[in-house]
């Protein structure tokens, strides 16, 4: 990973806010999340969760809302499997509310499945992403066994935690009921779901750490603006969100155009053959009536390609596989007078790439994350209009200027062009146009923090920008934001142990203030 020049190597910075010693006025949303509880708090509650503790301790035993597996092995780690039906709406009682399935793994060192461990829970990133699948002890999760028992948990939607993909989807016959239905899938219910989960698997329903990357870390904000007492540490890795009132999208997209704009400069920069070849491209497609097909039934288009920049410009190696990717563009050609074409190699490629098909809620939700008591409306889109001197592609290889990928953004367009989302596109205006969001932060309840929090910032972070975090790093009591240009976005999959390990020494004294 190219190193900065040192004089824009940031030296650790520390924020720390003086606890207050006030009692702040709960926000609804908050209020909510005190009474479910508060009601936990009861003797027969204390009860019912140290008994379901020691249920799903035993292999293959359950109750009503929880049912745990035998251990199994990977190599080095001992697996277990836990499936716990919840409220699809927390918001109405839970008698009333339709059920869905969270599943959660549970993970811990060989030899250690009966030790007395503290939890870690780890919060992916996305939105509408699945947690990894051990296949061996390594990265973070070696390190975290060390101390820890981890659990895995699929977020609501994704994974094996009543799973959304194009096919379930396609139950629900009309837009207006799956977007009734996709708005209980955003980071309060998840936290929500965290909650229900660490009541019946922790001993006697203790605090335990959360560990959230990226969107990951979103939730784990919202997390200490509504449940705090289910905390004793937060660690987040490239994921501190705008935390404002209404719609945060637009500072987020203003700001990432203006990186996106430097991320490509050093990838053509690195790849300076690439210019050519992806106008090429570009021109091509123009010319093909605006794309062509694509296996699955999509188009390919001039600003479809454009979205390769979202895996290929903001991870460590991300240059370097999609340099590879344009070097198998076109097929050859083995018959005199035969036109050029662009591989199936690219095309299948490509889709594999964008994923949409795997993971729709991605494309779904993505500008619901930012939203509180108002509506997106398309923002990326309407953010890109303001650079559409610099992101025309077509525009851009007709004057000979290198054309531009864009970014994390999802654009109204996707859904006309992306097969598997096409059946989504009424749903997902009416997202776009969804006011009523409920809050997902509390600045007040932030700014009176007791759980110690740690935050690794990334420098050059694409997806999280390193402005809008240390805004939000200024309202939480007591973080210790770690900024550094050494690693990129994917820290935490690239170095996760080194990573990990330096957010638990801000947190345990191994490396104190200064």
């Amino acid at each position: 990973m190219r190193a900065l020049h040192s004089s824009f190597i940031k030296p650790l910075i520390r924020l720390h806010s003086p606890f207050s010693t006030p009692i702040i006025s709960p926000s609804p949303l908050r209020k909510q999340f005190l009474y479910l509880h508060s009601s936990a708090t009861t003797s027969l509650q204390k009860l019912t969760a140290m008994a379901d503790n020691k249920t799903a301790a035993v292999d293959g035993n359950s109750t009503s809302d929880h049912v745990s597996d035998a251990w199994y092995s990977v190599p080095e780690l001992r697996l277990r499997d836990h499936r716990f039906t919840v409220p699809l709406d927390y918001s109405i009682d839970r008698c009333s509310s339709t059920k869905i399935t969270v599943f959660a793994r549970e993970v811990v060192a060989v030899g250690k499945e009966e030790q007395s461990l503290p939890y870690l829970l780890y919060l992916q990133g996305g939105p509408g992403f699945e947690c990894p699948r051990p296949t061996e002890a390594g990265g973070w999760i070696s390190r975290a066994c060390e101390e820890y028992r981890i659990v895995l948990m699929d977020q609501r939607g994704t994974g094996l935690s009543t799973p959304l993909t194009p096919s379930s989807m396609s139950q629900v016959k009309s837009a207006e009921d799956l977007a009734n239905y996709l708005r209980h899938f955003r980071a309060d219910n998840i936290v929500h779901d965290a909650e229900f989960i660490r009541k019946r698997l922790v001993p006697d329903a203790g605090p335990w750490t959360i560990l959230g990357q990226s969107f990951g870390g979103f939730c784990a904000v919202t997390y200490l603006s509504f449940a705090p007492q289910g905390l004793k540490q937060a660690l987040i890795t490239g994921g501190l969100p705008p935390i404002g009132e209404g719609c945060t999208a637009d500072s987020v997209y203003k700001a990432g155009f203006e990186q996106l704009v430097c991320q490509n400069e050093k990838y053509y920069k690195r790849f300076p053959q690439d210019i050519e070849i992806v106008r090429d491209v570009v021109n091509y497609l123009a010319e093909s009536g605006g794309g062509v097909p694509l296996p699955s039934g999509g188009i390919l288009t001039p600003r479809g390609l454009q979205l390769l920049g979202l895996s290929g410009l903001g991870s460590s190696t991300g240059f370097e596989r999609l340099h590879y990717l344009f070097e198998r563009v076109w097929d050859p050609l083995i018959v005199q007078g035969a036109k050029r074409r662009i591989s199936d190699y690219f095309l299948n490629a490509y889709e594999r790439w964008i994923g949409f098909d795997a993971n729709p809620l991605y494309a779904l939700l993505h500008e619901s994350i930012y939203c509180q008591g108002a509506s997106s409306l398309w923002s990326a889109q309407r953010i890109r209009a303001l650079n559409d001197n610099k992101f025309d592609a077509i525009e851009a290889a007709k004057v000979g200027r290198p054309v531009l990928f864009t970014g994390e953004m999802i654009f109204p367009w996707i859904f006309d062009e992306v097969h598997a989302l096409r059946p989504f596109k009424d749903a997902a205006q009416l997202l776009a146009e969804k006011k009523d969001w409920p809050s997902l932060y509390d600045i007040a309840a932030l700014k009176e923090n007791k759980v110690p929090v740690a935050a690794a910032v990334y420098y050059e972070d694409m997806y999280v920008n390193l402005k809008l975090s240390m805004e939000t790093a200024s309202q939480i009591a007591g973080i210790r934001p770690w900024i550094t240009n050494e690693y990129m976005h994917s820290g935490l999959r690239d170095a996760g142990s080194r990573v990990f390990d330096h957010l638990l020494a801000m947190l345990n004294g191994k490396k104190p203030l200064f």
